[in-house]
Order: structure tokens, then sequence, then C-alpha cells
């Protein structure tokens, strides 16, 4: 028999101290008799670390007692998405246009959260179409250029290119059926 607690009430903390505190307060408990459940996570791989432009995975068992890092952390597990690599105003030219496949291209901002929103998407669609159509991002703060010469006035814009000729645009967070019927008509 195990209890479940339904409410409580904490006290708050304010910045004027207060010489007694209120008890907490259990508005009441129930009890619960059913059957335990087991849940199994996926298994934890290790922690993915970015520095400096390379990424390594780190290992943690019980042996080694600790894991030194450098750079920023990312948990994450067997299904995460790829990342899509960065295309700059310097290797435009060799990865998008002289590209032998059709090249899908994101436009978008760090700042933007529909374009938060259709990354994942995106990592979806590159993953499905891998060796097909090969995926980039394009950050128009950063490049601004790029945005520039092919009319970006609205992120996230997604391009499609084919032998060098923009085939297609679709601008906003649309749903992926939406991506995948403009995809399928240049591959």
């Amino acid at each position: 028999m195990a209890a479940v607690l339904e409410s409580l009430a904490v006290p708050r903390s304010s910045a004027v101290s207060v010489p007694t505190l209120a008890p907490v307060a259990i508005s009441s408990v129930s009890t619960f008799s059913g059957p335990r459940k087991s849940v199994k996570f996926p298994e934890f791989k290790g922690l993915k670390i970015k520095s400096s432009g390379s990424i390594r995975i780190c290992k943690l068992s019980s042996s080694s007692g600790s894991v030194r890092r450098a750079g920023r952390v990312v948990c994450e597990s067997p299904e995460a998405a790829v990342e899509l690599p960065s295309v700059s105003e310097g290797t435009w030219q060799s990865l998008v246009l002289d590209a032998d496949t059709a090249v899908l291209v994101e436009f978008w901002a760090p700042w933007c959260g529909p374009c938060r929103m259709i990354h994942p998407v995106i990592d979806e669609l590159a993953k499905q179409y891998a060796g097909k159509l090969k995926c980039f991002k394009v950050n128009t703060d950063e490049s601004p250029s790029i945005a520039t010469r092919y009319g970006i006035r609205s992120i996230p814009t997604v391009m499609i290119f084919k032998k060098g000729e923009k085939k297609d645009a679709i601008i906003g967070a649309v749903p992926k059926s939406t991506l995948t019927t403009s995809i399928e008509k240049f591959l």
C-alpha cells in the first residue's frame, strides 16, 4: 500500500525575514493499492560534447570516476536527429550550387521561434532522404548576402536546388507532408 500526496502547500520565501513559518499543510492523502508497473528507459549511450568544431562522445562508466568536459555538453538519445551542416558564403558554391544531387536549404535565425519548430522536421527529412537529397542550413544573421541574393524576406524559408538552380521555395513552418510533396517533385 502506498500513499499518494494530492496537494501540498509550501510557504514562499521572501526578501523580508519572517520570524515563524506556517507549517506545511497536506490537504488530503489517499492510498493506492494497484499493481506497480515497471518502466524501461532507453539505454544511455553517452554525452555528445561540442568544442571548437569537433564532436566527441564521452562514455560514462563506474570505474572512470569523473568525466572531463570542455565545450557544450548535449545529451543525445540514439534516435536523436542529426545536426544539419551550416553553409556560409565561402561554402555556398561548392556545397549547394555544384552539388550532384538535389539540395534542400533551410534559411533560419537563432531568435526565430518558427525556425526552431521546423528544425526537427528538416532533420527527419535529412534522415529519410539520405543519399538522394543533401540538406543544409543558412543562418541569415551570419550570411545575409546569401539571403539577400535569393530574396529571403521571411524565415524560416526552405529552398530546393537542383543543378545549381533554385527550383522551389516554401515559406513558414509548414507540415512535413508539404515539404515531402515539394521534395518528391525534384528527386
